[in-house]
């Protein structure tokens, strides 16, 4: 049975398609209590009620190693973060004998350089909390502090193949080299980064100290945190410098030589396994599974290839740098960055199409509290706290610094290509 020239099949696929992506710009469907990893999944399963995959084929449309990768650094950022590290490095931030610029500053560079490193969004979740403490106790407002966090974290993320989500499915979908990304991608980083506290340490200089804070509220805040511990810290760090320089220096696959890593920090005597797995992010992995099988759905029934020519011949094409910066800036504010990354991986086959995905989807999640989960994460942990940000104070540090961020990526990747 067909219906305007298609087979009903293919017009159930492109329904599903079209529910799951409405979906991810709604952050779930209405009076639905579904998320974007419930939509996902509820796509990827009735990508297989009606037929179009049976079970075996969806789990072959799902890139394994990119599940293992991510699942791998999320446990290693558990350990970190159980270990108390994060809580500790705050803490001795905090501390330095340096006015409010120059702490911002320094806020900024670990922040990036753990995020390079380990999951920006485990970064936020452990440094948040004790940075506004921290902040209040040296009476000084945290909600600079915290849009730095949220916003470096994003853009450090940006530096390696193993930041972010979205890089890593990047990196293991392309094959992209770890070094050779790093080396591309390391500037406009770096010059995102100097911009973002040029731009909130313009507002420190004048601002008053804050009252003296309520020590109940600076109490609960230090309840929270994990008791620092230096042996599993130790253990955790040496692993994730045994795994850099893996990527850098060899060719083992990046996904096996993670879970090998991650195994062996699960070999602990002092945290239970159920511990880390807890901080494991498991609606991040559902959601990528079933956005995979939704979209190689979509794309094995010759619709994804047939939308791609109808906008050829109409002179947009998808695979040109401008148009692919543009698709991606817009979709990642749009439908948020990972799953605008699924869609516009099957056109990125430049040599240069892996770095442009990655920067711009990565550094246009600053424009919005809704562009990141990171954002998300601070903003969140600081209302706990009592300190509000909403989304216009947010937007007065996020859209500026997107705009200068996404200009300096513009204009290196198109002096690059």
């Amino acid at each position: 049975m067909t219906f305007f020239g298609f087979p009903a099949e293919t017009l159930g696929v492109l329904g599903i398609f079209c529910v799951v992506y409405l979906g991810m710009i709604l952050g779930g469907l209405p009076r639905l209590h579904l998320d974007r990893t419930g939509v996902a999944l509820l796509g990827a399963i009735a990508i297989i009620g009606i037929g179009e995959m049976t079970p075996a084929q969806a789990a072959a449309a799902v890139h394994l190693p990119t599940i293992l990768l991510l699942f791998s650094f999320m446990v290693i950022s558990a350990q970190m973060r159980l270990g108390g590290f994060y809580a500790a490095v705050t803490r001795r931030i905090v501390a330095l004998a340096v006015g409010p610029s120059a702490l911002l500053a320094v806020v900024i560079a670990v922040v990036a350089a753990l995020s390079a490193v380990f999951s920006n969004d485990i970064v936020c979740l452990a440094v948040a909390p004790v940075l506004v403490e921290a902040c209040l106790r040296r009476r000084l407002d945290p909600v600079p502090f915290l849009l730095a966090l949220a916003c470096a974290a994003n853009i450090g993320s940006a530096a390696t193949l193993i930041g972010n989500p979205q890089n890593m499915l990047i990196g293991e979908v392309l094959a992209l080299d770890f070094g050779g990304y790093l080396r591309d991608a390391i500037v406009p980083v770096v010059l995102s980064l100097v911009a973002l506290w040029a731009l909130l340490a313009a507002g420190l200089r004048h601002a008053p100290p804050l009252a003296e804070p309520d020590a109940a509220v600076l109490a609960r805040l230090a309840a929270d945190e994990p008791p620092f511990d230096a042996w599993q810290t130790a253990k955790g760090l040496a692993v994730a410098v045994v795994l850099v320089a893996i990527f850098l220096g060899t060719d083992w696959p990046r996904d096996v030589a993670a879970l090998v890593a991650a195994g062996l920090l699960l070999l602990s005597q002092r945290f239970h396994s159920s511990r880390v797995m807890a901080l494991v992010d498991w609606e991040l992995l559902v959601l990528f599974v079933g956005l995979f099988v939704v979209n190689h759905a979509l794309e094995q029934t010759g619709l994804t290839a047939q939308a791609l020519a109808w906008l050829a011949e109409r002179g947009v094409v998808l695979a040109e740098f401008w148009t692919l910066f543009g698709a991606t800036l817009v979709l990642s504010n749009l439908v948020s960055n990972v799953p605008a990354v699924m869609l516009l991986l099957p056109v990125a086959d430049g040599p240069g199409d892996g770095l442009t995905l990655a920067l711009v989807s990565t550094l246009a999640g600053n424009l919005l509290i809704v562009g990141s989960i990171a954002n998300i994460i601070v903003v969140d942990a600081a209302r706990r706290a009592g300190v509000e940000i909403d989304w216009k104070r947010h937007a007065r540090t996020g859209v500026p610094v997107t705009v200068v961020s996404l200009c300096i990526a513009g204009a290196w990747l198109s002096a690059a290509t």
